[in-house]
């Protein structure tokens, strides 16, 4: 597979070092994701990258970068979505026995509210327009550019910005 480039169709037409252009790839995204984060933010791009590693690896093979990468991008926001909820709930108690803050500090970030609020807001998206939805998560989740992303959805870049500019808008509309 060739980075951000649908690849070949089975197994046998991809390169030796197939595991380790898709960690590589992982580590691409998770960079990505997490490059606006502060640096004591507590899920490092190392610790993304092996959870959706683990989470990818279960899966059924795929060799085809227009499954990969829905897929992985689908996983990786899974991961920072079940983060985000972690850490909410830690901020909330979730239930935990008290700890001395003083001795232990964890940090939050406000943008674990906003996470879960794009996730809600995709749900509803993908429920009335799946692609719409699609288009978001290859764009923002996986990082694809609007050629990528026509190429993983076999759609023409001009309905990928049409489908992006009408998603941004839903969006802004249900978030606020």
């Amino acid at each position: 597979m060739q980075e951000h480039d649908p690849g070949a169709a089975d197994a046998a037409d991809n390169p030796p070092d197939w595991n380790v252009q898709v960690y590589q790839c992982l580590h691409d995204l998770a960079r990505r994701h997490l490059a606006g984060e502060r640096a004591d933010h507590t899920l490092n791009t190392t610790a993304l990258v092996h959870e959706a590693w683990l989470a990818l690896s279960g899966a059924p093979v795929t060799c085809d970068a227009t499954r990969f990468y829905p897929f992985a991008a689908t996983t990786m926001r899974h991961i920072l979505i079940d983060h985000a909820r972690r850490r909410l709930a830690q901020k909330r108690g979730g239930g935990e026995t008290h700890i001395d803050l003083d001795v232990v500090e964890v940090p939050i970030n406000d943008a674990a509210g906003e996470l879960l609020s794009l996730d809600r807001a995709l749900d509803r998206l993908a429920d009335l327009e799946p692609r719409l939805s699609q288009v978001v998560e290859l764009r923002f989740f996986a990082g694809l550019s609007v050629e990528q992303t026509a190429q993983v959805l076999e759609i023409v870049p001009r309905s990928v910005v049409r489908d992006w500019a009408r998603a941004r808008a839903f969006l802004r509309e249900v978030m606020g």
